[in-house]
């Protein structure tokens, strides 16, 4: 890393191919996702910058605002504090505390790992360049009256004490009932109330003259109810439309309406409205103008709407409520039921339904041409069919609610005037200025300042004192502006012209509409371009049952345990060769010993090629040997450039796993079990003439030494010195730490001059080096192996395969027999075709060393 190998600069001359990793959160160590994400990601930029690509990876770190303030929250409770008793100011400080003692762990791992970012360019969404970048966008956008505050209803996170956008939630069916509950009329309560509420009836209409009934799996909230709703064409309930309901145990008068919404084969088909804490509900009350009853606060507990139950937790309060109303006689009955329940994604703290001002942004507009740039195929989903999954996200987006309750975060660039606070809000005695402003602020009426910096004055009155907007910005908008924001954004460098738009986006489908999404609109609005051209969405790692990997399950393998014990390139390659284009991978001991071994083996077949090159002398040309190579040697020669292009295709087009499994069985199966194999004797011996007749095996023809002579010991040695050289290299990208070690060792025995680092920025000069007669200093900086189309030959593959094909019959009949290992055997052979004869006979030497044979005869 300190020889600025995977640094890129500006330079015209050379395509760039960019990418930048999905910042991870500061708070996090490396898991399995992790390493799969950044391993393939690695994997191409290595390829790309080896085919002579201006390759910049551009990594950094994501604050995580309510993660990290959760984990700083916890240190200060073992301390008996909270946030609060240090005051903000004093707790930001802690956090950055925190960051710079822990928020690195995570790059290191990716350095551990082998990520080849471009360092340099480390970047943090809190840092000086990046918040410009937020703030600006915020400013444009509120200019462009894109982003707007209001009272809506939000997700919030009781625990965290905080609003979470829909893709927040995480959503969960769990275990629960739905009670059904007797809402009377109001013209039978009068004067005999408990009486009505009693009766029962075998009516699967759930409705008669006295009352109604509705089915809810969250009663607690019916104490904010100011309405109960039907379907207008719900022939059960028509005539009942307008009448008046009294709202069991607070005795309100709620009425009786009709909403195309309601779905009469539902429930019961009579729905009870919480505008105040149900989304759908919120729609419904805004349409017919019903009152909003706040019955739950912020932290989870019954607000004093809630009458008799104000101050108990919800699910207290739930308890206490279905005891009275089954005391009353409003308890109809209760059915199991599988309950969607909206959890924090942070915390897991189910979350409430609750009426806030926030700061929201308009999402629609931005939506449709980020939808059109899919549809016309400018970003291309890898798989495909995770296009329609973004697709389908996209038509039915809600506004996205920006503001945060928390203070870890880029703060809102909006500031407000105290003096005009005063004016709208007024000034309570025992109120201090801090707290008025917190209540007005909170205040629809109060008029917001935005600006790019805190104003000197209120443009509106002039007054010089005004206060910052407590809230922060969701973690998601300055991750929505990763691609351009590291490039320098707002300020119109020369990296953001060059660089930008990125090439390709590597991440997972959980995070389409969290991230990708909000990027392609991002791109759109502010930089008029998409953010990258290509989205490959990797598979979920799994474990060897097929379940998904989590700490609560305790099936989680732990990247950094595998690097321990079998080696980092090991791990890569597992995941590499586990991960099937748009599958999920299951990951298990098995595959990491798997990988182990081949590893080991890579290493022992070229330190066998190296203990045999210790006299060797790199010919400048593979053509110089003509008519020199035999058939083995044009074999292995085929298969390598067979495996070059095989290889090449598969990267090309992001199947990563089948270019894994191609170079295994390549240098496996084909060069160290065959080809290294083949050649011993011509290495040990110096010549041996591979086409030694079966009739005669004795006699061996040997003429003086010669390059020129086939089945040569040089032959042989330039043929495995040219397939290892190139192999390292189609390597590298799966396994960089042993193809560098081997690299440098093949430097040291052949002892090739090697290109200066600055030669080979220059693309022309990286494109022509030859492994030959030319040798990078590092391979990291070597150029991808070169397709010689010729030397692919099917009839050259054909007749090896029956040379081995013979070769592993005799081996197996012969583990049947069960002779000594070092005991020759005799082999008949029935070959009926002249071709056929004619292989065998030629390479008989090769037979008859690998099967130990003494003699073989052959006939129809």
């Amino acid at each position: 890393m300190d020889k600025g190998y995977f640094h890129a600069e500006v330079d015209r001359k050379r395509k760039p191919f960019t990418m930048v990793i999905p910042p991870p959160n500061i708070t996090g160590s490396l898991h399995m996702g992790h390493a799969l994400n950044s391993t393939l990601q690695d994997i191409l930029v290595r390829y790309k910058r080896m085919r002579g690509y201006n390759a910049c990876w551009i990594p950094g770190t994501d604050h995580a605002g309510i993660a990290t303030q959760n984990v700083v929250e916890r240190e200060l409770l073992k301390e008996g504090k909270s946030r609060f008793d240090l005051g903000r100011k004093k707790f930001i400080e802690k956090v950055w505390e925190w960051k710079k003692k822990y928020g690195n762990r995570i790059i290191e791992q990716l350095k551990r790992l082998g990520c080849s970012c471009d360092w340099e360019r480390l970047r943090f969404t809190l840092d000086k360049e990046c918040s410009e970048a937020v703030t600006e966008t915020f400013v444009k956008l509120y200019e462009k009256d894109l982003i707007y505050r209001d009272e809506y209803i939000i997700n919030w996170c009781p625990r965290c004490q905080t609003a979470l956008s829909d893709i927040e939630v995480e959503h969960e069916d769990e275990k629960g009932y739905f009670y059904y509950i007797k809402y009377p009329f109001k013209s039978q309560v009068a004067g005999r109330r408990s009486q009505v509420a009693r009766k029962t009836t075998s009516d699967k209409r759930r409705a008669t003259s006295d009352y109604i009934t509705v089915a809810t799996t969250r009663p607690e909230t019916m104490l904010g109810d100011t309405a109960v709703a039907i379907n207008p064409k719900d022939k059960r309930f028509k005539r009942l439309i307008g009448k008046t309901l009294i709202l069991p145990i607070m005795n309100r008068e709620i009425p009786l309406i009709a909403d195309d919404y309601v779905d009469p084969e539902f429930g019961t088909g009579a729905v009870k409205i919480t505008p105040a804490h149900d989304p759908n509900d919120f729609e419904i009350g805004r349409k017919h103008k019903l009152p909003e009853v706040r019955v739950i606060d912020t932290s989870g507990k019954m607000t004093r709407e809630a009458g008799k139950y104000e101050g108990l937790d919800r699910y207290e309060c739930r308890k206490r409520l279905l005891e009275d109303l089954e005391k009353e006689g409003y308890l109809e009955k209760k059915e199991d039921y599988l309950v969607p329940v909206g959890r924090c994604y942070r915390c897991s703290t189910s979350i409430e339904f609750l009426i806030s001002l926030q700061w929201f942004l308009k999402v629609r507009d931005l939506a449709k041409p980020a939808i059109e740039v899919v549809k016309e195929g400018r970003i291309e989903y890898i798989p495909k069919r995770w296009e329609k999954v973004y697709l389908d996200w996209m038509e039915g987006l809600k506004d996205w609610c920006l503001s945060r309750q928390i203070w870890w975060g880029h703060r809102i660039p909006v500031y407000y005037c105290q003096n005009c606070i005063s004016q709208v809000a007024g000034r309570r005695s025992s109120e201090t200025i801090r707290d008025q402003a917190k209540r007005a602020i909170s205040d629809k009426q109060v008029e917001p300042i935005v600006a790019r910096k805190k104003p000197k004055e209120c443009p509106k009155c002039g007054n010089r004192n005004l206060v910052q907007d407590p809230d922060v910005l969701d973690t998601w908008f300055s991750s929505a502006l990763w691609p351009f924001s590291t490039l320098g954004w707002p300020k119109k460098t020369e990296d953001l012209a060059y660089f930008y738009p990125t090439s390709l986006l590597i991440t997972g489908h959980e995070i389409i509409h969290l991230w990708v999404a909000r990027m392609i609109k991002m791109g759109l609005e502010l930089m008029g371009d998409i953010p990258f051209s290509e989205v490959y969405i990797h598979g979920i790692v799994r474990d060897k049952k097929g379940k998904k990997m989590s700490k609560s399950l305790g099936n989680v393998i732990d990247p950094l345990d595998i690097i321990a014990e079998y080696g980092t390139d090991a791990l890569r390659f597992t995941l590499a060769s586990s991960c099937a284009q748009g599958q999920d991978l299951q990951l298990f001991d098995e595959k990491f010993i798997s990988s182990r071994n081949f590893t080991n083996k890579i290493w022992n077949a070229s330190r066998f090629v190296l203990m045999n090159l210790k006299d060797f002398k790199p010919a400048s040309s593979i053509q110089d040997l003509g008519s020199s190579l035999t058939l083995v040697d044009r074999w292995i020669l085929s298969r390598y450039h067979r495996t070059v292009k095989e290889v090449t295709d598969s990267i090309e087009n992001y199947r990563i796993s089948e270019a894994a499994q191609i170079l295994y069985r390549f240098v496996w199966h084909e060069f160290c079990d065959w080809y290294l194999e083949l050649i011993k004797p011509r290495l040990n011996d110096g010549e041996i003439d591979p086409r030694s007749s079966i009739l005669d095996p004795g006699k061996e023809r040997k003429p003086a030494s010669s390059i020129q002579h086939p089945g040569s010991k040089e032959v042989a040695q330039y043929v495995m010195y040219l397939v290892l050289e190139g192999t390292l290299r189609l390597l590298h990208p799966f396994m960089p730490f042993i193809t560098e070690e081997i690299w440098q060792q093949l430097k040291k025995v052949t002892q090739l001059p090697s290109y200066p680092v600055t030669q080979l920025k220059n693309k022309k000069n990286h494109q022509t080096i030859k492994p030959s007669n030319r040798q990078t200093e590092s391979i990291m900086i070597s150029s991808w192996p070169e397709l010689d189309k010729r030397r692919i030959n099917a009839k050259i593959e054909k007749e090896m395969a029956l040379v081995i094909e013979v070769t592993t019959s005799i081996r197996n009949i012969r583990s049947e027999m069960g002779p000594a290992p070092q005991k020759k055997i005799e082999a008949f052979l029935k070959i009926r075709k002249k071709d056929q004869l004619k292989t065998i006979d030629a390479n008989a030497t090769y037979i008859r060393n690998l099967a130990r044979v003494s003699r073989i005869e052959m006939g129809p």
